[in-house]
């Protein structure tokens, strides 16, 4: 996975504050071990952005196109399950053919396990993975290229260890406050159903609801003051969600991926009952420019993203235009909030709301 080419998982944040000077001599600092140092507990280091074997970290190795580009790299030695209980087997056999014995006793078994690892471990080569982080400066953006919430927490955890940064998500609460000056646990739920069976809050998955209803009710077009017109698709594979309310009101999830998810009949007895999206397909269109990726609305990820195919060749104005490209696509994500916030302010609920509730009951389906 790499922001350089191809598709990647994401996770973004907000720069909170100024960043220290020397940024690079403290990521340095915390750069990766040498692999033959590796055990079998897992070691978390950075590395540059260009490879992961690349331990120097300087202007030269983690700067590309202008941003700050390195790598998280989590390293472990592992012995594949298979090898490790063929190993204790064996050495159980013998010891019950060599005392004459039926049953293995719980102390020995875990003797004979615990040497096996300290003898197997070092031959193993280490696995190595690495996460793509780039900080964009100018735009106040740092983009971590992962969707996993256990691979976060340990990057923002060696994040603040490195240069004591505790970077603000990127999400549902923070796009609230900007619109309504509110958390988004205080904001009233949008109906998009009659009779709702489930009025659980979340707020997230109302957003990307919405997103659905605009991308066909009002054909996804929006304008943006610097960047053009854009129109938005949403698509499938389409889950939607029943939340904790409604946990008891048969099956909390309806997943559609084959034929047509948007038309389907399940789709449309999902959303008369309550249910709203919680991941869909996302694709926004400027000309023959595509941004494509699949959205997580409670956790506020996405992933298989796919930037339009740049015009740059020379490595660091590709980059430089990928990064921008991305930023391009919050830019219109957060201009679609804030016709999603305009529609249920108070003084537009009800209206905003009766066009909802026309679109889901009076939508085609196969």
């Amino acid at each position: 996975m790499s922001l350089e080419s191809g598709s990647f998982a994401l996770t973004v944040f907000r720069l909170s504050g100024k960043l220290p000077d020397g940024i690079l001599e403290k990521f340095s600092a915390k750069s990766a071990g040498k692999l033959d140092d590796v055990k079998d507990e897992i070691s978390v280091g950075w590395v540059s952005g260009r490879h992961l074997l690349e331990r120097e970290i300087d202007e030269t190795t983690c700067v590309l196109g202008g941003h700050t580009h390195l790598n998280l790299r989590i390293s472990q030695r592992k012995i594949p399950n298979a090898l490790l209980k063929a190993e204790c087997r064996k050495e159980e056999l013998e010891y019950m053919l060599q005392n004459n014995v039926q049953h293995m006793p719980s102390k020995v078994r875990r003797e004979i396990r615990k040497n096996i690892m300290e003898l197997r471990i070092s031959q193993m080569p280490p696995t190595i993975t690495g996460i793509p982080l780039v900080i964009d400066k100018k735009a106040g953006f740092l983009y971590f290229a992962s969707a996993s919430q256990k691979v976060t927490e340990t990057f923002l955890d060696m994040l603040y260890q490195t240069i004591k940064l505790d970077p603000a998500r990127y999400d549902i609460d923070e796009l609230c406050f900007k619109a309504f000056k509110q958390k988004s646990d205080e904001l009233d739920p949008l109906n998009f159903a009659e009779r709702p069976k489930d009025k659980s809050h979340c707020p997230g998955r109302d957003f990307l609801t919405w997103l659905w209803f605009f991308s066909e009710a009002y054909n996804g077009k929006i304008k943006h003051h610097q960047y053009g017109e854009f129109e938005l698709f949403i698509d499938g594979p389409f889950t939607l969600a029943f939340g904790e309310e409604a946990a008891g009101e048969g099956a909390a999830e309806t997943v559609v991926r084959n034929g047509n998810p948007a038309k389907s009949a399940e789709v449309k007895a999902a959303l008369s009952v309550g249910k709203k999206l919680r991941k869909a397909k996302i694709t926004l269109n400027r000309g023959k420019e595509i941004w494509k990726c699949s959205f997580d609305a409670d956790r506020f990820t996405f992933s298989g993203f796919n930037l339009p195919e740049g015009e740059e060749l020379e490595q660091n104005s590709a980059f430089a235009e990928r990064i921008n490209n991305l930023y391009i696509f919050l830019e219109i994500f957060g201009d679609l909030f804030a016709k999603f916030a305009d529609a249920t302010k108070p003084e537009n609920r009800k209206k905003s709301e009766k066009e909802i509730l026309n679109w889901a009951r009076d939508r085609d389906s196969l």
